[in-house]
């Protein structure tokens, strides 16, 4: 069960990352500093797995994190979480934060609607 947990966290801060319009680091970012914003992204917007809003530190993470040290993690059966979930429900919350989501945009095993 906490495996699965911690996929969910992972699978909200993927769709934070992707559809909240991030930019691109101008150099590349190292692992450690990746791993920290998966850390960071999956903790402020976790409440999000739980049916709430994304609170206003979430939709900061939203616009800070970076794309490259996210989708490399979005492996199809973490599409597939996604898609269980309900796309469209988290792509809705996401969109709160006033932030685009670009269409046909891919990441890892998902793409965009």
């Amino acid at each position: 069960m906490r495996s699965m947990r911690t996929v969910l966290v992972l699978v909200v801060a993927v769709l934070v990352c992707i559809w909240g319009n991030v930019h691109l680091a101008s150099a590349d970012m190292s692992p450690t500093e990746c791993k920290e914003e998966r850390k960071l992204a999956g903790n402020a917007c976790r409440p999000v797995l739980y049916g709430q809003n994304p609170s206003a530190n979430c939709c900061q993470r939203i616009r800070v994190t970076h794309v490259e040290c996210i989708c490399p993690y979005v492996s199809p059966k973490v599409a597939s979480i996604v898609r269980a979930y309900g796309l469209n429900k988290l792509i809705k919350k996401i969109e709160g934060c006033g932030r685009a989501i670009p269409h046909n945009f891919k990441c890892g095993s998902i793409t965009t609607p």
